[in-house]
């Protein structure tokens, strides 16, 4: 029987990893199933300009895997059972479970929106297509009105940054507010912060420094000191977090649910489990952790694919691939930006780029991400290597599910 590789999400992180196993390794001993509950790839990196307005192409993963031998399930992952080897999901054709032998878990992060009270329940984010839309359709309804209305984005991260400058310049009879828990851009360099605040000034955000948001409320917001800032559609974009079923599952994660790996994206507590892209904490080649953000991805991707083919086929050990965190890529709108270059220990150096020349790289490096996804073998080596014997188990079959035993052939 063939050794089936499991991957669990089709994000960045996910898409590129079953297209390059599936490049790399033969048919004839590999069987490869993405999981993921969307029919289209989502491109995170533009939800905040889908929710400001504007249209997003969505690639149909049945046409980015076509002619891949890639088998695409659309379903919801709703438990991981690494000692069985097995995951569970549900979907449109029912609920069941998918046996593996090696099994990659990509399922990236999602707005946390837990942590203040009242967040989840009256605040927007951006962390998905389904909840990019619903702030699409809110700020419609404002435009409706024609009386324009308060947006109110919490987080100065580089989310918050996007999108309150998107909405702002795409919707201008808005009125935009960026709370910032501290000091607006403080992990950018001296005249990048400038930068950022002129861009802000010529928008007409307004932003509101060393605030913290103690609860959410339907049409307003409580600050820690005190302060109510009125809001008729809230956007929290103040932090991430990852889904805890790994933690459920007995997997060895960080406080925050991150899977543990070592250096080839292997999980240290199950070596049949691979992570990559947000939901792996990776120690980048400066020591630190990789941050989540759609270039770890790559790199934590392209490793995981080379220890997985090294693995399964015996040819060699594998390769490090480099894994590095060289900066951050801001969009502030359509026609500006800021790309901000960081030293080895992630501090950022004296000297930025900013304006339509940091907004055209990014704008680049956006679509470039988007044509690797939809073309997941591209660049990769056609000849495909057999397998060699690599570890596997039998799994009992289970009443109802799709778990089958199997040995290498």
């Amino acid at each position: 029987m063939k050794h089936r590789i499991v991957v669990l999400g089709a994000g960045y992180a996910g898409a590129h990893v079953a297209g390059m196993l599936a490049r790399r390794l033969s048919a004839a001993d590999t069987e490869l199933i993405v999981v993921n509950a969307e029919p289209d790839f989502v491109q995170r990196l533009r939800l905040h300009q889908l929710a400001a307005g504007q249209e997003i192409a969505a690639p149909a993963l049945s046409e980015v895997f076509a002619g891949t031998a890639v088998r695409l399930r659309q379903a919801r992952v709703t438990a991981v059972e690494p000692e069985r080897r097995v995951v569970a999901v549900a979907g449109p054709d029912g609920a069941a479970e998918l046996g593996y032998d090696t099994l990659v878990y990509a399922l990236g992060s999602h707005g946390a929106r837990h942590c203040v009270p009242g967040a989840a329940e009256h605040a927007f984010d951006v962390s998905a297509r389904p909840s990019a839309l619903s702030l699409r359709e809110r700020l419609d309804g404002l435009a409706r009105q024609g009386a324009g209305g308060r947006v109110l984005v919490v987080g100065d991260g580089l989310t918050g940054i996007e999108t309150a400058t998107e909405i702002a310049e795409s919707r201008p009879a808005l009125s935009v507010t960026l709370v910032a828990r501290g000091e607006l851009g403080a992990t950018l360099s001296s005249g990048a912060r400038e930068h950022l605040r002129r861009a802000c000034d010529r928008l007409g955000v307004t932003v509101r420094e060393h605030t913290e948001v103690a609860a959410v409320e339907a049409a307003r917001v409580r600050c820690a000191d005190g302060a109510v800032l009125e809001s008729d559609a809230t956007v929290w974009t103040a932090g991430f977090a990852v889904s805890p079923l790994a933690a459920a599952g007995g997997l060895d994660v960080t406080e925050d649910g991150r899977i543990v790996v070592d250096r080839t994206m292997r999980s240290v507590s199950h070596p049949d489990v691979y992570a990559v892209g947000d939901c792996a904490f990776a120690t980048g080649d400066n020591g630190l952790p990789l941050p989540m953000s759609c270039a770890s991805a790559g790199y934590t991707g392209r490793q995981a694919v080379e220890a997985i083919t090294a693995r399964l086929t015996g040819r060699r050990a594998p390769r490090n691939v480099k894994l590095s965190y060289l900066g951050n890529h801001i969009s502030l709108g359509r026609r500006d930006g800021i790309l901000q270059l960081v030293d080895h220990e992630a501090r950022p150096k004296p000297k930025s780029v900013a304006g339509r020349k940091a907004a055209r790289v990014k704008e680049a490096i956006v679509s470039m991400s988007l044509w690797g996804t939809s073309h997941p073998t591209f660049g990769v080596p056609q000849r495909r290597h057999r397998l060699t014997g690599a570890p596997h188990a039998a799994y009992p079959p289970k009443a109802g599910g799709t778990v089958r035993p199997r040995a290498h052939g």
